[in-house]
């Protein structure tokens, strides 16, 4: 992992009967290199790109304090190298090797992240999901979607068949024997969510974060257009536009082009047909300033058995809330009697 400065800490107190974490916190400013941009949520760039400005935050709040180790008392938090968990591996049907962590004890919950972003953005400042989770009594699973962190990158479009992030995210519950399941899922990662439904997984509950109908049906739009002109044009974009700003962020990140180019071209639309007959116990959450919004209450009213929770902040911010955390553990922890929390 990168290292990007002494941002960030996490602490760990034993308070009654099991362990307490606090949340990821800022400990000193951002340096030059990481603007704010996301964190204001001003802007179509701030929508667009938001999941990626959050996965900086997250290796700059998470990875860069080697000194942690040891002070956790969470199952799994945290690894001989310090930090955050090790990477597990497993081989996709297809021989690929594919990253995971874990983190916590319990009732497992699957969390899929957005594009360019890998596990650690669920231990980002703001947010701190996994934690937050892993604190409740879940054993919290997250893997690194193909071409994306710890995860193999291969460059031939063979190895990105057609709706191949839902094969791959299938063969890990195969791969960890998964029956009593939860999977929860943020902007890309909500989308392969909804299409595990759609070919017959059966987690109990299922939280769609920073999506709605447009987005699962493949007419929304949303980040992914930004990236293809971006990765498209390589170089060639004029200086001070989204596609510049995007590619400049890519650049820095050190994102593999070809293995995101075919990551975004392997995503699978879901008809509508398909995703109405769904009743899986559903929390849509999003920000008020999503521009998803309007398309997230139209899922909400195409399924009887989702809810919406609204949360402060736009496609980033929104992913950095407190809130937001705060209705994804919620309805995950709800008894059994009661799904929607």
């Amino acid at each position: 992992m990168r290292r990007r400065g002494e941002l960030g800490r996490l602490d760990a107190r034993a308070a009654g009967a099991g362990p307490k974490l606090t949340r990821i916190v800022l400990a000193r400013g951002r340096t030059p290199s990481q603007p704010m941009l996301a964190l204001r949520g001003r802007g179509a760039f701030d929508v667009q790109l938001a999941e990626s400005r959050r996965v900086a935050d997250a290796e700059a709040q998470v990875g860069a304090d080697r000194r942690l180790r040891g002070r956790c008392t969470v199952p799994g938090m945290v690894s001989a190298a310090g930090g955050y968990p090790d990477a597990r591996f497993f081989d996709a049907p297809d021989g690929v090797r594919l990253a995971y962590r874990e983190l916590g004890e319990g009732r497992p919950v699957v969390l899929l992240h957005g594009v360019t972003a890998d596990a650690e953005s669920w231990f980002a400042a703001g947010a701190a999901l996994a934690p937050a989770l892993a604190e409740r009594g879940h054993r919290v699973i997250m893997p690194d979607f193909r071409g994306h962190g710890s995860s193999g990158k291969p460059q031939g479009v063979e190895s990105y068949p057609a709706d191949v992030l839902t094969d791959d995210t299938l063969a890990l519950v195969g791969h960890l024997k998964l029956d009593a399941y939860d999977v929860g899922g943020y902007s890309l990662g909500a989308r392969i969510a909804v299409r595990m439904l759609v070919r017959g997984a059966e987690p109990r509950r299922v939280v769609v974060g920073g999506q709605g109908l447009r987005e699962v049906l493949g007419t929304g739009g949303g980040a992914g257009n930004a990236l293809r002109r971006a990765l498209a044009g390589a170089g060639t974009s004029e200086p001070g536009t989204r596609e510049a700003r995007t590619e400049e962020y890519l650049r820095a990140r050190g994102t593999d082009p070809v293995a995101l180019l075919h990551v975004l071209d392997s995503l699978a639309d879901t008809p509508q047909e398909l995703v109405a007959p769904l009743r899986a116990a559903l929390l849509v959450v999003i920000g008020t300033e999503d521009e998803r919004l309007p398309s997230a209450r139209e899922l909400v009213a195409l399924l009887p058995t989702a809810r919406l929770v609204e949360v402060p902040g736009n496609h980033g911010t929104a992913a950095l809330a407190p809130e937001l955390t705060r209705a994804f553990v919620d309805f995950l922890s709800a008894p059994e009697h009661a799904p929607k929390g």
